[in-house]
């Protein structure tokens, strides 16, 4: 079920009057109700993959109230190798089974040597990666002692079913969710008013900045190369705003959504755009992922313990085990990877402009922040082409556009001749709108957080945000988000 559709519009008040008339009952009660919800939500897409859900719940559930009771180190580390090896090998299957065979027969291939093996027509459950990851910081955080097992099957179920957040995150904690579970909820007026302000600036960020992004992306990446390098730029750009408006809306409207009911989730998106470095990209990006990856995988590696060197093998490793997470493709592999080495700079030779935004004066201060804003932008975008494209050899020829003289030409003929004007001015509306909302409230988890101000501006602001999704949202078929596929 996608937040930007009807029944969704729907399927969340219905929700939420149950959630209510619940509460009068128990608490346990409301739990119930998330769980139904949720695998309805889940089951909405293909009922059959809810199975996986329930198998989750139960195998992590057990495992965490085993390395609870269990003093024993052995047992314990035996029950957290088994959570572990049945939701990688899950995730493992359903994601990477046929990558991995491909690239298994494709390198014996490069050596002449012929290998047939079988490959499986397997379909992808939407959102496993991030259900998997959400339920693994349960049995990690027990087995390292910094969490208590629950003994509530429903809490558990109902933490790891919990439809805002179900199918692209944000990953929350065990440690930050589990309580809110435990414990009554209160919905108060003024949480309900952001809630809702909140969905409305991630309908916004998704309907007006990624959909029309993403017509014109779509539109000039299936073009057959050679295509001019300034195209390759427009592209670029807005891909970057239509994973940008599409994921962050995503995250909006979750955290709305949850909002309404009572729940707080972390925030996933803090104006990322707006980065001077590139690890400063990272801590702003995909909050609760980054943060994931960083605890699990880089911290356990040796995170800045050692040698330079050992630092920069944490950070390429972390960064291409994340490029992988994200798909099964070398073209995320490429991208993660890249991610990384834009990050090995600031550990070896740190900021050599970092004195002139402390201390200069406030021209030198405003050049020199906005020329690291925009190096680090164009660094991300150069990464967000292999994101984008569909095979490797797309995304070189890209590449290879961007450094040839072509980058220097007018893309307004191309864009005509290929029906985008139009599309592009709403995009450049909606980006350019994003990006000074963002702007004069980077303060803020969201640009519509505006309950402080004078009720006229506040209002105002309001017309004026549903004003923008009504007048330049994409009018054309409904599109899925993005990290859906992850």
């Amino acid at each position: 079920m996608l937040f930007n559709s009807a029944e969704y519009a729907l399927f969340l008040p219905i929700v939420f009057f149950a959630y209510v008339v619940s509460g009068l009952i128990s608490l346990r009660a409301q739990n119930i109700v998330l769980i139904v919800a949720g695998y309805v939500f889940y089951g909405w897409w293909d009922w059959r993959f809810l199975s996986l859900i329930v198998l989750t719940s139960i195998i992590d559930f057990a495992a965490g109230y085993g390395m609870d009771v269990t003093p024993d180190g052995k047992a314990r580390r035996w029950m957290m190798f088994s959570s572990l090896a049945a939701n990688l090998g899950i995730l493992g299957f359903f994601k990477y089974y046929n990558f991995f065979i491909s690239s298994f027969v494709d390198a014996f291939a490069g050596i002449g040597i012929s290998v047939n093996v079988p490959s499986l027509n397997v379909i992808l459950p939407i959102g496993i990666s991030f259900y998997t990851f959400q339920s693994l910081t349960y049995t990690i955080d027990i087995y390292q002692r910094k969490l208590r097992a629950t003994r509530d099957p429903v809490v558990f179920m109902a933490y790891v079913a919990f439809f805002p957040q179900l199918l692209a995150g944000p990953i929350e904690r065990a440690v930050h969710m589990l309580p809110q579970f435990s414990n009554p909820r209160h919905i108060t007026p003024q949480g309900f008013a952001s809630g809702l302000r909140q969905i409305t600036w991630g309908l916004f960020c998704k309907l007006v900045v990624a959909d029309n992004c993403a017509v014109i992306v779509n539109r000039i990446f299936e073009q057959p190369a050679p295509i001019q390098g300034s195209l390759i730029f427009v592209a670029a750009f807005f891909f970057a705003f239509q994973i940008y408006g599409d994921f962050s809306g995503y995250s909006h409207i979750a955290c709305g959504s949850a909002r309404l009911l009572g729940f707080e989730l972390m925030q996933n998106f803090a104006t990322p755009y707006f980065s001077q470095s590139m690890p400063e990209f990272w801590r702003r990006w995909h909050i609760s992922l980054s943060s994931w990856f960083r605890d699990y995988v880089y911290i356990p590696l040796g995170g800045n313990r050692g040698t330079r060197l050992r630092q920069a093998g944490n950070i390429l490793t972390t960064f291409t085990v994340s490029g992988l997470w994200h798909g099964a493709s070398w073209t995320f592999v490429i991208w993660g990877f890249l991610n990384g080495l834009f990050c090995l700079p600031r550990l070896f030779i740190g900021e050599p402009l970092g004195r002139f935004v402390a201390s200069g004066r406030w021209p030198v201060r405003l050049a020199t922040v906005t020329f690291r804003m925009g190096i680090t932008f164009l660094l991300t975008l150069v990464a967000w082409i292999f994101f984008r494209a569909k095979t490797v050899g797309q995304a070189y020829d890209a590449i290879a556009s961007l450094v040839s003289p072509t980058l220097l030409t007018d893309p307004t003929a191309s864009l005509r001749a290929l029906g985008l004007l139009s599309t592009t001015l709403y995009a450049g509306l909606g980006v350019a709108s994003l990006l000074a909302l963002e702007w004069v409230q980077r303060d803020k988890a969201y640009a519509l957080d505006i309950e402080t101000r004078p009720a006229t501006l506040r209002w105002a602001a309001y017309a004026a945000m549903v004003g923008m999704i009504v007048t330049l949202r994409y009018t054309g078929q409904t599109l899925d988000f993005i990290y859906f596929q992850f």
